[in-house]
């Protein structure tokens, strides 16, 4: 056996404990959604049996937990993932006169994204509606806008926050040299 397969038969026992103490599970309970005996629960908390896959993937789904995360080292789960400013993606060309940066990670787009847009004196980003359920909140850091979705229209200035939806046309509008927001967009 590999040492990476010890590493992994080692982590595994207590990584298991960890995840039923935090759903403040019982092995009883356990046993209960999962489908694995409690005997075989305890058995495997402790490190006397090591687990099918078809067993660790039912334990994994009652104690909803990433099966991959179980077997995370806490070198992996210690770090900082760091975008410098010059590296954050940005859109220069969607709207007039603003640039957009992509604050949240790509596997989020079309969940929960998180941008800070910088306006131009003028500058405007007019959106069609987003999917069904779609709404945006939306911080003004520097500067003032008007927020508009549908019909309704509001004028904000700095620290000002605005929540909206987002499933129908919506805008923002600079209405000072120049603005910056920060824009959260929340798929339903």
């Amino acid at each position: 056996m590999t040492d990476e397969a010890d590493d992994i038969l080692n982590l595994l026992p207590a990584r298991l404990k960890e995840a039923r103490r935090a759903q403040g599970l019982s092995l009883e309970a356990v046993a209960n959604l999962s489908g694995v005996s409690r005997s075989m629960v305890s058995q495997i908390e402790r490190g006397e049996s090591s687990p099918t896959i078809a067993t660790l993937w039912n334990l994994t789904r009652a104690l909803q937990v990433d099966f991959a995360g179980l077997l995370e080292t806490s070198e992996s789960a210690d770090q900082i993932d760091t975008l410098r400013a010059a590296q954050v993606p940005s859109i220069d060309n969607m709207g007039q006169g603003c640039r957009i940066r992509i604050l949240s990670p790509p596997e989020d787009a079309g969940g929960h994204e998180v941008y800070d847009i910088a306006f131009r004196p003028g500058g405007a980003l007019v959106s069609q509606p987003h999917g069904r359920g779609t709404r945006e909140q939306l911080t003004v850091l520097e500067g003032a806008v008007r927020v508009t979705s549908g019909t309704a229209v509001q004028d904000l200035g700095p620290g000002d926050t605005a929540r909206y939806a987002a499933d129908i046309v919506h805008s923002i509008t600079a209405t000072s040299d120049g603005a910056r927001v920060f824009l959260i967009v929340k798929s339903a």
